[in-house]
């Protein structure tokens, strides 16, 4: 028996009817085409992709959602635009969370939320990466996690959970392009650190060049422990992915896995989900 949370899908919380508000006097009747939803306590707004990163600045400046905690994606292929790009927003004054989130087709684009936070970077491209989305404006749209001879984007639900691609040679010390950066007239020197060195643990690789003792500048490689757990995840039930296997997530993940799957499972052996 599963006994999930009675709110509707369709209602929408007091936190998201204050937004809707102030959303109202600043979009005016733009705010007709939003769509806003809360799911189990999960509050989200789903807006066109024009309208993106205007929402996503609104909501940083007049309603102090200070902190964009990720983005990531999600791939429906049934849908004529398959691809939802998903921004998780925090606000630290009240501790209130929201979803903004957005439809692209294949080919589609949107507009890069690094104008905003600068911190998304990294995020839109694990999401160019995993899913094959691209964000008009970013500065470096390459891969992140997978290897550069990786052909495909893994999370996507057509792409094969048993079709592995191995690497068989590795890049030499690279840097993100930089229009302003100019090595004239220094004399550098290119150190590689990792991903084998000792204070990198095998799980990243950091390439600097130094003009004496001070970096000049510096890049990483992040991908090197990254088994796609997401997609393993796909085709293993919940008891054999997050509570047995918490070696390969921070450390201080593992009782918050085996709690979660404690909070699931009663004395009978039925299965009743809340929160934990």
């Amino acid at each position: 028996m599963l006994n999930l949370d009675s709110q509707s899908s369709s209602s929408t919380s007091k936190n998201l009817e204050s937004l809707k508000t102030g959303l109202t006097q600043f979009f005016g009747s733009k705010v007709g085409g939003f769509q806003f939803r809360s799911s189990f306590g999960d509050d989200s707004i789903e807006v066109a992709k024009e309208d993106v990163c205007n929402l996503l600045r609104y909501l940083k400046n007049q309603s102090q959602f200070d902190f964009l905690m990720d983005v990531c994606g999600a791939d429906y292929p049934e849908r004529k635009q398959r691809f939802e790009v998903v921004y998780h927003l925090f606000n630290s004054k009240n501790y209130q969370r929201v979803r903004v989130k957005t439809r692209l087709a294949e080919g589609e684009t949107v507009e890069t939320a690094t104008t905003i936070w600068k911190g998304a970077t990294f995020f839109e491209r694990e999401a160019y990466d995993m899913f094959g989305m691209k964000f008009d404006g970013h500065k470096n749209m390459s891969r992140i996690l997978t290897h550069h001879q990786f052909v495909g984007h893994p999370l996507r639900k057509d792409y094969d959970a048993d079709h592995q691609q191995h690497c068989s040679n590795a890049l030499p010390v690279h840097f993100a392009p930089d229009a302003n950066w100019d090595p004239k007239g220094r004399n550098l020197v290119p150190l590689n650190i990792g991903p084998a060195h000792p204070a990198t643990h095998g799980t990243l690789r950091v390439m600097a060049e130094l003009d004496g003792e001070t970096v000049a500048r510096a890049n990483v490689e992040l991908g090197f422990l990254h088994r796609c757990f997401e997609k393993m995840a796909e085709t293993h039930p919940y008891n054999q992915t997050w509570p047995t296997k918490p070696a390969r997530r921070p450390f201080t993940t593992a009782p918050a896995c085996a709690a979660s799957w404690a909070s699931i499972s009663d004395a009978n052996g039925s299965l009743t989900a809340r929160r934990c």
